[in-house]
């Protein structure tokens, strides 16, 4: 008996340990485990959802139910859509094949629907000419570094980037809103920019001395904006979508000749009361402030070409001349209400393409010449921008 109770203690401590290495219930499960667990199921769950078996009599109501299991097929002109579905089903089909088709020998699609990237944007715009009698200038503002953000579904794209100061100082110096709409057959954009930041002046006034004369002039504020539309004539071929928006691949070097028109306003003025003692010498009051305020309407003509350069790599070069009328909206007794227009536009893309990421870097010279009868100016904007995204 003495025996067995020996036995006995020696075995109930083994027992009870192997229960507990047995049993899970009493195991610690960290929290990330138990939350990738949570997400497991919910996974699971809609996975039941979207396979577990439903009606599939193609009656009225066929589309619905085939919609809710993820078994829809847009490509099927057999479902029975209501009239107002298949009415939308038929203008997306009708559009895409009228205004979105390539040769698939030259540009095909990335896809993917939804592009995100991220951009440093860095600007400057610039004056060069006559502003005064007997007074050549020139004045070019000091360089925006702007961050920002683009994205884009399908065909449309929309930006925003605001200047880095502006962030650390909490003052609007500069900001840019851009939006496009880019298919095979047309393109189309519009953008909103401002710049508060200060401008170095270079001038020389016979009036004084023919010595050429700087200065850093603050109290200058410049706006823009402007919406363009242009068709490309050779739109089998050529795809301005894989330079600069990012939702084509151009397989074969191809170019364009394109034509449109466009409509920008440009708005530059003074505050008296911030320039140097200099500026004030020549604008002593408001009301002798210059104030350049115009609209242009002009037709667009010109050309865009995309070099392929091996598998990934994308290199496209755009210029495009405007021509047409501009009207002032602050006419004075030297300053005609409506003049000619020109303008000159160029857009400079290279990009990388990897699986479904991409990077980029463009650059955009745009060109306005303004003149009156006592003053001659070209305000120019170089703009420079690095991006890098993902497609999705």
């Amino acid at each position: 008996m003495r025996r067995c109770l020996t036995i006995l203690a020696l075995l109930l401590p083994m027992l009870v340990m192997s229960q507990e290495m047995t049993t899970p219930d009493t195991l610690a499960v960290p929290d990330t485990v138990r939350h990738l667990n949570a997400i497991g199921r919910i996974k699971q769950r809609i996975n039941d959802k979207l396979n577990e078996p439903f009606d599939t009599t193609r009656d009225g109501r066929y589309w619905w139910r085939a919609l809710k299991h993820g078994k829809v097929d847009f490509n099927d002109s057999t479902m029975d859509y209501p009239k107002f579905v298949m009415f939308c089903y038929k203008t997306y089909k009708w559009g895409d094949r009228a205004f979105n088709s390539y040769d698939s020998d030259y540009v095909v699609s990335t896809g993917k629907n939804w592009k995100l990237f991220l951009k440093s944007d860095n600007w400057v715009d610039s004056y060069v000419g006559k502003p005064f009698d007997d007074v050549k200038m020139v004045m070019n503002s000091n360089l925006v570094s702007n961050i920002g953000v683009n994205l884009s579904f399908m065909a449309v794209s929309l930006g925003y980037s605001v200047g880095v100061s502006n962030l650390i100082h909490g003052e609007k110096v500069s900001d840019k809103v851009d939006f496009s709409f880019t298919c095979a057959r047309f393109a189309a954009d519009a953008y909103y920019w401002e710049n508060k930041n200060e401008i170095t002046v270079y001038y020389t006034d016979k009036r004084i001395d023919n010595e050429r004369h700087k200065l850093r002039q603050p109290g200058i504020t410049r706006k823009a904006m402007g919406a363009t539309a242009y068709y490309f004539f050779n739109n089998r071929r050529y795809a301005q979508a894989a330079a600069y928006c990012f939702s084509k691949y151009q397989k074969r070097s191809a170019g364009s000749f394109l034509a449109g028109i466009s409509l920008q306003h440009f708005d530059v003025r003074f505050d008296v009361e911030k320039l140097s003692e200099e500026g004030q010498d020549y604008i002593p009051t408001q009301e002798d402030a210059p104030r350049i305020l115009y609209n242009d309407y002009c037709v667009l003509f010109g050309y865009g070409y995309n070099w392929v350069l091996g598998k990934k790599w994308l290199l496209n070069f755009t210029v495009t001349p405007y021509l047409g009328y501009r009207y002032n909206l602050k006419p004075s007794s030297d300053l005609r209400q409506s003049a000619f227009s020109l303008n000159l536009r160029a857009r400079i893309g290279a990009v990388y393409n990897h699986k479904r990421f991409f990077m980029g870097l463009q650059g955009y010279p745009d060109h306005h010449r303004y003149s009156t009868k006592s003053s001659r100016l070209i305000n120019s904007l170089f703009d420079v921008t690095a991006l890098f995204g993902i497609r999705f």
